[in-house]
């Protein structure tokens, strides 16, 4: 943990009100919700149930709070109003891990039951995690969170107590989540692909959006197909979102029209103009290749601007690799296209200059029509690893990345090849379950847990009990 990270005890957060950036209250936490961890590792903080003033109870990312202080919790002001249905996975924190009886198991003495009279909880330094660290216990008999009794109080680290692991909840498809958490979404794709249909379903269900989407985007299409449509269409549109709109576009591509009309109806309006601008081209064309989501700056920002853009751990090093220059607005379709600053020179300028000083503007970009071999020739030739797509107008419509390029000229069936670190691809996949876990690290390969952050902006305020 962070020397200056606060730590923050659950029971304080109670109650406490939430308020979007403009200080306008939208509601009050009502609960926290975890996610238990294999062993006795700190399960992970992944949001806060909010209960607005209509009385609905949502579900608020960790990701979407910006500060707990002063007994307020500050929000990016972007909120999923749709009610907060718990997953199989997720632990509510007051609700269901205070009051518990548990074992304190590294004291150097004979293991002792205890009550759990509160968490704390904080932030991991340099990342958006925030995890349960410790553990408020009290010895002797239980006598209810909130009532007193006699016996010695105590503080813990949570590996200290046993009595909270995944074991103890069932197994399925929780337990295979566990299991599996530190691979990567390429490597999670795989053992997906090769479980039964039912037991995919399960998987898939008990998974959060964003980790979802980057599943679904890593696996062959009659598997993305199988596992949306068995998603309820609320939550399949929220996974849509979450996906790289070129990915969501191929797969909305593929599904019967009124279907895929019914899921873009659900989705937010400007990811749903991302997804049907980029079904308006060819597949395999870089219009229907690109990203709509490249770093756009503006002329006058400065390199300090543009580096704190490529930081985002949300872009894929792809994208982080350079950053558009163009005129306003600064969203695609841009104003006029005039260049790209790559993220070597970024490093070797000063951060106060303006990146319209150093553009590149030697290469002439894609036009949206190119085929596929136009635009891998593109790639090999001048070394890419990605490159702006611009129309007749000179406008930016979007970046193609050398992913996506080799997604498409790779034989259908690459997928079913087993890659190892040796370089060898074998012919025969496995059954998906055996040599996957232990091989990466925890910073490398852990997950986004804000799978609700799905935003809807244009929320449905239905009257079921609002």
């Amino acid at each position: 943990m962070a020397a200056g990270a606060p730590r923050i005890f659950v029971s304080h957060l109670a109650g406490i009100a939430v308020f979007d950036p403009n200080g306008d209250q939208v509601g009050r936490v009502r609960d926290l919700v975890a996610v238990l961890r294999v062993g006795r590792r700190p399960p992970r903080l992944i949001g806060l149930v909010v209960e607005l003033s209509t009385r609905r109870r949502i579900f608020l990312p960790m990701t979407r709070v910006t500060g707990i202080q002063s007994g307020q919790v500050i929000t990016t002001g972007v909120l999923n109003v749709r009610r907060f249905e718990q997953r199989p996975t997720e632990r509510l924190v007051l609700g269901e891990l205070l009051d518990r009886r548990v074992t304190l198991v590294e004291t150097g003495e004979p293991p002792e039951t205890v009550t759990v009279l509160d968490v704390s909880v904080q932030q991991l330094p340099a990342r958006r995690d925030w995890e349960i660290d410790r553990v408020f216990v009290r010895k002797g008999k239980a006598g209810g969170t909130f009532r007193r009794a006699r016996g010695e109080t105590l503080t813990v680290e949570w590996s200290a107590v046993s009595g909270f692991s995944l074991e103890e909840h069932g197994q399925g498809a929780e337990n295979l989540l566990a299991t599996f958490e530190q691979l990567r979404p390429a490597d999670l794709a795989n053992v997906l692909h090769h479980l039964s249909a039912k037991r995919r379903a399960e998987v898939a269900a008990a998974l959060d959006d964003d980790r979802l989407a980057d599943v679904l985007e890593e696996l062959p299409e009659d598997d993305q197909i199988e596992i949306l449509g068995k998603l309820k269409e609320e939550r399949a549109a929220d996974v849509l979102e979450a996906m790289d709109p070129d990915d969501a576009a191929d797969l909305l591509g593929e599904l019967p029209e009124d279907d895929k009309e019914r899921l873009l109806a659900l989705m937010r309006p400007d990811d749903a103009a991302d997804v049907r601008r980029l079904m308006a081209y060819e597949e395999r064309t870089a219009g229907g290749l690109m990203t709509t989501e490249p770093i756009v700056l503006r002329p006058d920002a400065t390199v300090a601007d543009a580096l704190a853009r490529v930081r985002n751990a949300d872009l894929s090093p792809a994208l982080a690799a350079q950053v558009y220059v163009c005129r306003p607005p600064d969203e695609t379709p841009t104003g006029k296209y005039l260049g790209t600053v790559h993220f070597q020179r970024l490093l070797r300028d000063p951060p106060y200059t303006l990146v319209g000083s150093m553009i590149d503007d030697d290469l002439q970009p894609l036009d949206p029509e190119a085929v596929l071999p136009v635009v891998a020739g593109f790639f090999a030739t001048y070394d890419m690893v990605a490159a702006p797509v611009v129309d007749e107008s000179g406008s930016l419509l979007g970046a193609v990345t050398v992913d996506d390029v080799l997604d498409h000229m790779l034989p259908e069936d690459w997928r079913e090849k087993e890659f190892h670190l040796d370089g060898e691809a074998d012919g025969e996949a496995d059954d998906g379950t055996a040599d996957r876990t232990g091989n990466e690290t925890e910073d490398e390969t852990e997950d986004e847990a804000d799978g609700r952050c799905a935003v809807r902006t244009d929320a449905e305020e239905d009257t079921d009990g609002a």
